[in-house]
């Protein structure tokens, strides 16, 4: 558990077990792995009600649902440490191997056995179970994972065709619509709870995980990677955190949306890893101190305070001071309104930037582009490899490529080439990570960075 805005506690939903460090694997080649059928998202026409929850029928969307969400064992093994001391008193014999257990919930979304969960219910894992809600076991084998929006696919081979849930379409659900959460928490399998959508694209943390359905259904350890539903039996959410003082449920817990779900299995499959498309754009969410402190009387938006370098949105005609209001027709309030817009789409998707250039509403369309090189206030950055990782003995940071700003200058030979550890307290996993981070500031805040030099040497300087 981590401590959250200095009160609460942002609980990943796996089992009693916290399992660390995870090592990606692909067992076969998932370019052949085409069976994958996701059923299409449908229109979410909800009904505008004026009765109580009594009245509502949660009964056929609750059976429906039970049977595609399953239970997700994760065994994991670690070699006790020798003790001489312990072994001659007592018996003790260390260096032997010793099973770990997490366990969650995972939702079929296919007949022939693929599952979609949490990256962190099958972190680190040496074996992997699934249970059916008929009691039927299959082990399972891991196709890839998404860390950056926690998602993970699994595959279970069967000759049986197995339920599977139909995803449905998580932009047009609203706030106060009925839903239930279906996993198995605390090993309780088959728990169906409800609630409604308490808020949209909700941002919880500066390192990735944004966009979130929040709910009040009540959700515990052991739901991770379950089931979203709507009155319908749609999927329209997997199940991923809660923020807590106690480490349970006190009111509020957050999904990752079906659409971004989706998207994540779909590049899996097709692509081995999840291809995700770059506006170009830096800045920061609008509000009445901020556009106080810029002179502008907008409070909702996202402020554009720098262009990226040969980014779709500079070769658009983005500029600096514009407000993006909009994005393919869908209100844009701030950055996490933004992310959700984006987090969707691919490189090369276009799409329509709708913008609030000194008072008057312009659209421009932009071609998405691939976040290789990051360019930020001056300094060009690029991921590491993992040669570099290795070689490096990191297993994150970002490489600062070039340095165009005129302040470092008398700093070139520090700071050129060396690794970027942190931004804001917050590690630079990668270059999206760094964005992502970036992107969420305000205009005229300041940006902490602890690096090492190519000698070797530990700096912290500002940007």
């Amino acid at each position: 558990m981590k401590k959250f805005s200095g009160l609460l506690l942002v609980a990943l939903l796996s089992g009693a077990t916290t399992l660390g460090g995870y090592k990606l694997i692909f067992d076969e080649d998932v370019n052949n792995t085409s069976a994958l059928s996701v059923a299409p998202a449908q229109n979410n026409y909800t009904r505008t009600v004026g009765y109580g929850a009594e009245n509502i029928d949660f009964t056929a969307a609750a059976d429906q649902a039970v049977h595609t969400v399953v239970h997700v064992k994760n065994v994991s093994y670690s070699t006790a440490p020798t003790n001489p001391f312990m072994e001659f008193f007592y018996g003790y014999r260390g260096g032997e191997q010793q099973a770990q257990v997490g366990t969650g919930s995972g939702v079929i979304i296919t007949e022939d056995g693929y599952i979609v969960t949490n990256n962190h219910v099958i972190q680190n894992a040496s074996e992997l179970e699934v249970t059916l809600n008929n009691n039927k076991s299959y082990k399972a084998r891991l196709v890839g994972t998404d860390s950056k929006m926690d998602i993970a696919l699994l595959k279970v081979d069967t000759n049986e065709k197995l339920p599977y849930a139909t995803f449905g379409n998580s932009d047009n659900i609203k706030v106060g619509e009925w839903v239930l959460a279906v996993g198995n928490p605390y090993n309780l399998t088959s728990t169906v709870t409800a609630g409604i959508v308490s808020a949209k694209a909700r941002n919880l943390t500066k390192d990735g995980l944004q966009s979130f359905i929040q709910t009040d259904a009540a959700v515990n350890p052991g739901n991770s990677g379950g089931a979203l539903v709507n009155t319908r039996g749609e999927l329209i959410g997997i199940n991923t955190l809660i923020t807590s003082m106690t480490g349970s449920y006190v009111g509020y817990s957050f999904a990752v949306p079906s659409n971004v779900a989706r998207k994540i299995i779909e590049d899996i499959m097709e692509y081995g890893n999840v291809q995700r498309g770059v506006l170009g754009v830096q800045g920061g969410e609008l509000n009445a101190s901020v556009s106080k402190e810029l002179g502008i009387n907008e409070t909702n938006g996202f402020y554009v305070n720098s262009v990226v370098k040969g980014s779709g949105a500079e070769k658009a005609g983005i500029k600096k001071g514009d407000i993006i209001v909009e994005i393919d027709n869908r209100a844009v309030n701030g950055f996490s309104d933004l992310n959700a817009a984006i987090v969707t789409k691919r490189p090369d998707d276009v799409v329509r930037v709708g913008i609030n250039r000194d008072g008057s509403m312009i659209t421009l369309p932009v071609k998405l582009s691939k976040n290789e090189i990051y360019s930020y206030s001056g300094l060009d950055l690029e991921d590491l490899t993992a040669a570099e990782k290795k070689s490096l003995k990191l297993n994150y940071g970002v490489r600062i490529k070039e340095i165009t700003d005129e302040r470092f200058m008398p700093y070139y030979e520090d700071l050129k080439g060396g690794i970027i550890l942190s931004i804001d307290n917050i590690k630079a996993k990668d270059i999206e990570t760094v964005s992502d981070v970036l992107s969420s500031k305000g205009p005229n805040e300041k940006t902490r960075v602890e690096m090492v030099t190519k000698n070797g040497q530990l700096v912290r300087f500002y940007i």
